[in-house]
C-alpha cells in the first residue's frame, strides 16, 4: 500500500513538474514575442498578419491580409514543425516572403515562442475570442 502511495505521488509531482515547465515555456514565449510585436499582434492585423488562429491554419490565407505572392504560393499549414523551420530562417523557408526578418536562431527560443503561439493564438484565448470583427 505503502509503494502505491508513494508511486501515486511520484505521479503527481511529475504532473506538477509538468505542468510548471509548460508554464515556464509560456511565459517564455511571450517574451520572445515581444520581437515580433513591432509587425504583428494576437488579435489584429499590422505589418504581418495577426496570429489569432494561426495553429492549423494556410499559410496566406487569412482574409483581408494582402500576403505575398511567396506565401499564397507555399502550400505551407501553420503547425510546430512549420513554425520551426520558417521562424528559424523566414527567408530560406519562404524565399520571396515579404517577412523581412532573420529569424528566431535558438531552438529554444522557437519552441517557446511556439508554445505561446499555441495557447494565446487559440480561438479559447480572451484576446482571440474578444478580436475586433468576431
Amino acid at each position: 500500500m505503502a509503494r502505491a502511495a508513494l508511486a501515486l505521488a511520484a505521479v503527481a509531482l511529475a504532473a506538477i513538474g509538468a505542468g510548471a515547465a509548460a508554464a515556464q515555456e509560456t511565459a517564455n514565449g511571450e517574451a520572445i514575442y515581444s520581437r515580433c510585436a513591432a509587425c504583428h499582434a494576437l488579435a489584429y492585423d499590422r505589418t504581418g498578419p495577426r496570429h489569432c488562429g494561426l495553429i492549423g491554419r494556410r499559410a496566406g490565407s487569412l482574409p483581408g491580409f494582402d500576403y505575398s505572392e511567396a506565401m499564397k504560393r507555399s502550400r505551407l499549414t501553420w503547425d510546430a514543425k512549420t513554425l520551426d523551420r520558417f521562424l528559424a530562417d523566414p527567408m530560406k523557408a519562404v524565399p520571396g516572403t515579404s517577412m523581412g526578418y532573420a529569424g528566431v536562431k535558438d531552438s529554444k527560443e522557437r519552441a517557446d515562442l511556439i508554445a505561446w503561439l499555441r495557447e494565446a493564438g487559440s480561438a479559447a484565448s480572451a484576446e482571440c475570442r474578444n478580436r475586433p470583427g468576431r
